[in-house]
């Protein structure tokens, strides 16, 4: 006979009973929902970075339509999409248990016609005002939010052993919507005669509306996702959700600032050559690719090693970055940069990865052996609440990059900023040796837990 979770009641695409511990309900059933949601969230997250990065194209060809903007003015319009963005993660988070993931998928997928709209809009009228571009950055800024709601979403669906790589994938899919939109909007706006700024806008939102269409008709929601504000609240008083906090705006910080930045600053230093502007997209590609690799990594070698030695490799990097500006070698500062995106990558990865670990192993370390599994659970509970905060805080990181970034180019030169990148990378290396590596605090692995060393 079969058991009640292998015939999860369902209703209108609610599911009420979901056991996915359960190895049996796992294999008939579980796997196959599971994997289909997770196709769809790839799907719609990756649309809501491809639309939350569109303006760093935008800007660039706005000269060419006619619209001149002062360098406080450009990354003003990059730097407000970021900030939403970063801001919408945390609310986007808790409303997957509200709405339920097929409900807010749709709505996060649909809602992102207002900025595509907007924007359709803003490079169509004569004469637009700068407000009405400020206030379409900040739209594109929902598709920020979307990383937030997507993961939550699929963290319910997954067994805790597959969890790691089902997040990956979705976290990797939706970076990857930056490379795709700083690789398909230039042509898109080339295409025909002259500059088609509109299509940058247009192009997207039969798109959209398919996102929103399979959401709705291929995704379902969990009666059994709840909410935890206790453990967030429990997480923001742990000193290591910020230290980890601080260490993800060194990777994903630097991913997302550096690629809402990098077709301007290619474009001012080669002198808007078309050529350069238009490889912008390989830094997020193969930094997109670089982060499942992290989480690889850490896994074999250790998340804390691998976290410092890119940290190292980052410093390394950017004082190359700056060599290569002193010499006026736009190879050099691409390549260079490209070098930062693979590493912010890796980064991504192996710290999302600490995370679990850390928390995991102090509960090792101050338990009694006979309430370790409840310890355990509330132990991964709140990992999964200083993942959501450091994801936040993380993408505040792309606003500190883009006011650095801005600041420097109003003073004449970029230096002062790679200089600033430089110095908080160290930090980050020192922060790193400091919390998880030195002796004195090294977590060992415990054959109890079956948890290596972070």
């Amino acid at each position: 006979m079969a058991s009640s979770v292998e015939s999860a009641p369902q209703h209108g695409r609610w599911i009420d009973e979901w056991e996915p511990e359960d190895p049996r309900f796992w294999e008939t059933r579980g796997r196959r929902v599971a994997t289909r949601n997770l196709i769809f969230s790839i799907f719609t997250e990756h649309l809501g970075f491809s639309v939350w990065i569109l303006m760093s194209v935008v800007v660039v060809s706005l000269p060419q339509a006619g619209i001149t903007l002062s360098v406080s003015q450009t990354f003003w319009l990059l730097i407000v999409p970021n900030l939403v963005g970063a801001a919408l993660r945390i609310p986007y988070t808790f409303a997957i248990p509200r709405f339920g993931g097929r409900g807010f998928t749709t709505f996060s997928a649909l809602i992102l016609l207002v900025p595509t709209g907007m924007l359709a809009v803003a490079v169509t009228i004569p004469d637009p005002p700068y407000w009405f571009f400020l206030a379409t950055a900040a739209a594109m800024g929902l598709g920020g939010g979307n990383f937030s709601s997507s993961m939550a979403n699929i963290s319910f669906f997954f067994p805790t052993s597959k969890k790691g790589f089902a997040l990956g994938l979705n976290a990797a899919g939706g970076n990857l919507g930056v490379a795709v939109t700083q690789f398909a909007v230039p042509l898109a706006i080339s295409a025909g005669t002259g500059i088609n700024l509109v299509n940058a806008a247009l192009m997207w939102m039969p798109v959209i509306i398919l996102a929103a269409a399979c959401a709705w008709w291929f995704m379902d929601s969990l009666t059994s996702a709840k909410s935890d504000g206790e453990s967030y609240a429990e997480a923001m008083r742990e000193g290591q959700t910020w230290i980890m906090s601080v260490l993800y705006i060194g990777t994903f910080g630097s991913f997302i600032g550096f690629s809402f930045a990098f077709p301007t600053l290619l474009k001012a230093l080669s002198d808007g050559r078309s050529s350069w502007v238009g490889a912008a997209f390989t830094g997020a590609l193969i930094g997109s690719v670089s982060r499942p690799l992290g989480g690889w990594l850490a896994d074999r070698m250790g998340g804390a090693k691998v976290t410092i030695t890119v940290f190292g490799c980052m410093a390394a990097c950017t004082y190359t970055t700056i060599t290569g500006l002193a010499a006026k070698s736009v190879p050099v500062f691409f390549a260079s940069s490209v070098a930062l995106f693979i590493l912010a990558g890796i980064g991504n990865g192996s710290t999302y990865r600490m995370i679990p670990l850390i928390f995991s192993a102090a509960v090792g370390t101050g338990s009694e052996p006979g309430r370790l599994d409840e310890a355990m659970k509330a132990a991964r509970r709140k990992a999964a609440a200083a993942v959501g905060i450091a994801g936040s805080v993380g993408a505040f990181g792309g606003v500190a990059v883009n006011l650095v970034f801005k600041s420097s180019l109003e003073s004449g030169s970029l230096q002062p900023a790679l200089w600033s990148f430089l110095g908080f990378y160290i930090v980050c290396c020192a922060l790193t040796w400091w919390c998880y590596l030195r002796k004195t605090v090294a977590i060992e692995w415990s054959p109890s837990l079956a948890y290596a060393n972070v």
